[in-house]
């Protein structure tokens, strides 16, 4: 499959600022994505929630990295189940703080709670628009957030937040680590 869109946005930004060789990724359709991440993934529906129902728990957010240009705020992060601690996304997100009210924004820049749960705390009305899934080699950046070891094949998409007037709220890399059926 080719693409117009660069594959791995945001996480590129974050790895060009680091010298950093980008994990090995392609793009596939969502009827390529096994099970459980099909399910997780393709759809038009927020992650946080649906990681919290698939879990069974809450989900907190842990910041591996950040920067502020302007009114845009760029995060590497690894969502992580209240309870146990266990990373169960990595990504990587551009989030336009323009578009949020003072208090939503103030909880964004916080960085505790994963965006997600802003966006329902402050009934902020969004559309999740995924446009692309893909199939991805993990390499030490992704290993490190999510626990793993050695180069695994993981699944993930691309995804962007929209407002009800079509901008966009945030651009999101997700990408989840091996996951069983609980």
């Amino acid at each position: 499959m080719s693409t117009t869109f660069p594959l791995l946005f945001p996480l590129d930004r974050f790895y060009s600022r680091h010298h950093i060789a980008l994990p090995n990724a392609e793009l596939v359709t969502a009827e390529a994505v096994p099970q459980p991440y099909r399910a997780l993934l393709c759809g038009e529906h927020d992650m946080t929630p649906t990681l919290e129902a698939f879990h069974k728990d809450r989900i907190h957010l842990r910041v591996l990295e950040r920067w502020q240009e302007g009114e845009a705020l760029w995060r590497l992060v690894a969502l992580e189940l209240e309870g146990t601690g266990r990373p169960v996304e990595f990504g990587a997100i551009v989030i336009h703080l323009s578009l949020f009210p003072r208090e939503a924004a103030e909880a964004v820049l916080e960085g505790y709670c994963p965006l997600g749960s802003i966006l329902a705390m402050h009934q902020i009305q969004h559309f999740s628009c995924p446009y692309g899934f893909l199939r991805v080699q993990s390499d030490s950046t992704i290993n490190s957030a999510l626990g793993l070891g050695g180069e695994q094949t993981l699944y993930g998409r691309r995804n962007v937040l929209r407002t009800q007037e079509g901008a966009a709220i945030a651009d999101i890399l997700e990408i989840l680590p091996l996951e069983e059926t609980p």
